[in-house]
């Protein structure tokens, strides 16, 4: 085992693959010689050079639709956004063309891209910087979403991605980087699309939540234990597909759910999710499912207003208590 931050994780996982196959290649802006902005390809370009470490112009359609273009030839492409918010700018290459070139050709293309990059609310980044573009593109038919809390799943996620021959969109949480946690060292560590993790299983409700909000449920938690509390804590870790399995089986023993989300609340995840459960587990709930999202809003520049946008751990206290008492 190798103690290892989230982004040296991330890293660790595209070299393994570009060593495994020479066909898997990264593209984006400061990806090579500057090693990404969040030096999740640090050196890589030494390594393996300008044409499979590909520093790109300021241009996320041109590179975006170029990306496509090579996965459709039986290229990998990685691109790393610099910031997932600025890939809004390929939206259509993404959605039109990587998510439904497999369909729309009959099957003849496979377009086996990864898009990945910083995203989430970081700390006093500013609305533009503080995307959450996963119920952007929730409905587009083709792409997998896939949204780490730990550096082990980062890694693990991402080597499936890689291999995936669909478009995988890879959210990466920008105060997610710096998480230490132990890897296992010498082994093709893998962890499989679509399926969550249950952190902790408990009886009196079912928390469900992804990414970021996942460690602010940790300590949620962690305090609601100590005040006798039996919360049942599921990471979905992949958000399309949903482990419906995993969520489906722990609602029939729990009877109660909370999704934690830093996404919108309109639109966002939990909606979905809230959907799903109507149609697969009505019968096992005792109470109506209750989603914790950000505020509807522009995320604020200002810190303290920045915080009180997002779901904290004192409004996860105070939704279980709600739900249980």
């Amino acid at each position: 085992m190798v103690m290892q931050y989230y982004f040296e994780a991330l890293r660790d996982a595209i070299y393994e693959e570009m060593v495994r196959d020479p066909m898997v290649m990264v593209m984006g802006e400061d990806v090579g010689h500057y090693g990404g902005s969040y030096k999740v390809t640090k050196d890589l370009f030494k390594e393996f050079g300008g044409l499979r470490v590909l520093d790109t112009p300021i241009a996320e359609n041109s590179f975006a639709g170029m990306a496509v273009g090579c996965a459709m030839t039986g290229v990998r492409p990685i691109i790393e956004g610099m910031n997932m918010g600025f890939l809004l700018l390929a939206f259509s290459q993404i959605a039109n063309n990587g998510g439904m070139l497999r369909y729309t050709s009959g099957g003849q293309f496979t377009v086996p891209m990864v898009v990945r990059g910083p995203g989430g609310v970081g700390r006093q980044l500013g609305a533009e910087h503080s995307q959450r573009l996963e119920a952007y593109f929730y409905g587009v038919p083709g792409l997998k979403i896939i949204a780490p809390a730990t550096p082990l799943d980062a890694k693990g996620l991402l080597k499936s991605a890689i291999r995936d021959n669909n478009t995988v969109l890879f959210f990466e949480h920008v105060l997610l980087y710096n998480l230490k946690e132990e890897i296992p060292d010498g082994v093709d560590y893998i962890v499989p699309i679509g399926k969550a993790n249950r952190l902790r299983e408990g009886q009196d409700l079912t928390i469900l939540t992804y990414s970021r909000q996942v460690h602010h449920c940790l300590s949620a938690v962690k305090t609601l234990v100590n005040e006798g509390y039996d919360p049942e804590l599921i990471d979905l870790r992949t958000l399309k597909p949903l482990d419906l399995e995993m969520i489906c089986e722990s609602v029939h023993k729990t009877h109660r759910v909370l999704i934690v989300e830093e996404d919108y609340k309109t639109g966002g995840i939990g909606g979905e999710i809230i959907a799903l459960l109507n149609e697969h587990c009505f019968d096992d709930l005792d109470a109506p499912p209750v989603r914790l999202a950000s505020r509807d809003i522009p995320t604020p520049y200002n810190g303290r207003m920045e915080a009180a946008t997002i779901p904290q751990v004192a409004d996860i206290l105070q939704a279980v208590k709600h739900l249980v008492d």
